[in-house]
């Protein structure tokens, strides 16, 4: 199959359907949370034995924090859960780990948690998994920008070395190439706050299916609508 479609170097996905998925079962939001973790874990596998190299998956937004306090409590408990896991999955797979996201406002138990599996698994070579988590794409360009005024004034930077560059280079995902496709599931048509500077030339597939149920096959229809799009650059075909 990856010897007949082209993969695409970087997919990012907003995980979209959880408590849908849920409600559709009987089941509490939480339940849909916990199988879209584990449906992360799956797919980080599939991606990486299909050729993709790099995937960032939008975890948990700034504007998640606004949901109903005990399903923000059982979110932060899954995160938990999941670094665990992660770093597990990390080691077998030798997945590179990067978080996405202002940490400051995360309990600090899981900003020691977050350290500790990026730093241990900062040397791996196989899939780069990004995870966002209190991510939004305004406030990663705002603190960007607070970083660069400071550079300036600090006289590490100059006025005359702003460009694209610099700006790719002091977002969160600095060093990480752009996203070649966006998957949203549960038929929702928007980006939500995600990656706004790093989209800019990205092929968006949207899909009905509810992430709990998004499987490698439904990977693969991606991919494979990703392969009939007519990639552009300023008018040059890719």
């Amino acid at each position: 199959m990856s010897d007949e479609l082209k993969m695409p170097s970087h997919v990012a996905i907003i995980l979209d359907g959880n408590g849908r998925w849920a409600k559709a079962k009987g089941m509490p939001r939480n339940y849909g949370h916990v199988q879209g973790a584990k449906t992360v874990e799956s797919i980080c596998e599939e991606a990486y034995r299909m050729g993709i190299k790099y995937l960032t998956v939008y975890a948990f937004s700034t504007e998640n924090w606004n949901r109903p306090k005990e399903e923000v409590d059982a979110l932060m408990k899954l995160l938990r859960n999941y670094m665990k896991t992660c770093l597990k999955t990390a080691e077998k797979n030798r997945m590179c780990v990067r978080v996405l996201g202002e940490k400051s406002r995360l309990d600090e138990d899981i900003r020691t948690r977050i350290e500790e599996l990026e730093e241990a698994t900062k040397h791996n070579d196989g899939l780069h998994f990004q995870i966002a988590i209190n991510y939004g794409g305004r406030d990663e360009l705002v603190r960007a920008m607070r970083r660069i005024v400071s550079e300036v004034k600090e006289g590490s930077l100059s006025e005359a070395d702003l460009d694209e560059a610099c700006i790719s280079d002091h977002l969160d995902t600095a060093g990480i190439p752009e996203p070649d496709l966006l998957i949203r599931t549960c038929n929702e048509q928007r980006i939500s706050n995600f990656l706004l500077w790093q989209l800019a030339y990205t092929e968006f597939y949207f899909t009905p299916v509810a992430w709990p149920d998004f499987t490698k096959e439904e990977l693969v229809k991606a991919v494979e609508a990703y392969n009939h799009r007519d990639r552009r650059y300023g008018l040059i075909k890719e």
